[in-house]
């Protein structure tokens, strides 16, 4: 997998399409009304609200061109033709914590796309990196700070 380009699914690239078009048609209209508010305070070396809408401006034009970026480079993975009897980006995959006996449900995903709270690991994480390629009954070892956590592949399927 090229380092250039950006792993997304299809529910990924539609959420960063859909960021850059709030982005553009309405975030921008709701800053540039805010610095119109602050440029109508006056002296703009000691205007706090002028001076936050430029840094939040600064920002929001850099989350444009990384999303912008991201999409230029981006490459769908799509879900349906995804082989699943190895772990690969495009998978959810049931794990057994054989130290707790707890299943535990991820999706993997791009870099761009991955949410722990989410569920969805990517497949340059360490885990991720370690199913990628794994079949159902392998067993995972994970090394973490607290030491090597083992998993059991118990499932792989679509998204």
């Amino acid at each position: 997998m090229s380092n250039d380009e950006v792993f997304l699914t299809k529910e990924g690239l539609a959420k960063i399409e859909d960021e850059l078009k709030e982005i553009k048609t309405v975030k921008r209209k709701e800053l540039a009304a805010r610095l119109k508010l602050a440029i109508s305070y006056g002296d703009l070396k000691e205007n706090s609200e002028y001076h936050s809408a430029k840094n939040d401006q600064s920002f929001m034009e850099t989350r444009v061109m990384i999303l912008e970026k991201m999409l230029r480079k981006a490459r769908v993975v799509d879900e349906l033709s995804v082989d699943i009897s190895v772990v690969s980006m495009g998978c959810v995959v049931i794990l057994n914590d054989m130290e707790y006996s707890e299943k535990i449900e991820y999706r993997i995903v791009g870099a761009a796309e991955a949410d722990v709270l989410d569920n969805k690991i990517s497949y340059e994480s360490p885990l991720g990196k370690e199913l990628i390629g794994k079949k159902v009954g392998d067993i995972i070892n994970v090394n973490a700070p607290m030491g090597i956590i083992k998993y059991e592949l118990l499932e792989i399927r679509a998204f």
